[in-house]
């Protein structure tokens, strides 16, 4: 059998631009289509699954589901399960992914600016 690299090119590559740009670690955290939308939708208060899924409705239940995983994991999103029946579950901001929301409002407010064509792309 063949060795199994202990690291990879492309790991030493990643792990490389993730300590010299700070850019490149905030994207390999809300990096990916939903995790921006997801955490701009957080940002006005807590939200159950279901407004969330509302809110968001061309996502997909499988991305929905992974990707609020994924946030919680990156400590962006806390996960509050309250024991009851039917479950009643809610997400909200963590702090970390509170000092994100001027990153998030950033990119609305250019988004604004370039829809209402006072930027030019």
């Amino acid at each position: 059998m063949t060795a199994i690299k202990e690291s990879s090119t492309i790991q030493e590559n990643k792990q490389y631009a993730l300590e010299k740009c700070p850019v490149t670690f905030v994207m390999e955290k809300i990096g990916g289509y939903w995790k921006p939308i997801i955490l701009y939708h957080l940002s006005t208060g807590d939200k159950r699954y279901s407004e969330l899924k509302r809110a968001i409705p061309a996502v997909t239940e499988k991305m929905l589901i992974q990707h609020l995983k994924q946030l919680e994991a990156d400590g962006l999103v806390i996960r509050e399960a309250k024991p009851v029946v039917p479950p009643f579950v809610t997400y909200r901001l963590s702090n970390a992914g509170t000092g994100l929301l001027p990153v998030i409002d950033a990119m609305a407010s250019w988004a604004f600016k370039v829809k209402d064509g006072i930027h030019n792309i």
